[in-house]
């Protein structure tokens, strides 16, 4: 991982702060969204963590690199282990194929990013 990765973390990191704090203020259908995630990821028969774990394979599949960062960061904050969201990313890997290993190469930069900046939560 190097500086320019950081940066786009980080990067996406700030954007969805600042993106967050304008809809709240601006948008009732943003805040219902918020809401629907909050329900969908409270621990309920599944934990918290194996929430998080399903929503980074399927952000895998669907290449989305904003869903990657935050949903790694809310497994490692849910408890899951570096090899638990490991074999997350490998199911994503084997849903989605070939183009699936792109998406991998960004989540286990945002793995390394966590794992040298401690998460404070």
């Amino acid at each position: 991982m190097d500086n320019q990765d950081i940066k786009k973390i980080e990067k996406i990191q700030s954007d969805r702060k600042t993106a967050n704090k304008f809809y709240l203020e601006n948008s009732e259908v943003y805040k219902s969204f918020v809401d629907l995630e909050r329900k969908t990821y409270s621990s309920g028969e599944l934990e918290k963590k194996y929430k998080e774990m399903i929503a980074i394979g399927i952000s895998i599949i669907i290449n989305c690199e904003s869903c990657l960062e935050w949903h790694i960061k809310e497994a490692l904050r849910s408890g899951a282990s570096e090899k638990q969201i490991i074999e997350a990313i490998e199911v994503g890997i084997e849903m989605g194929g070939g183009p699936a290993t792109v998406s991998a190469r960004f989540a286990m930069k945002v793995l390394e990013y966590y794992r040298q900046n401690t998460l404070t939560v």
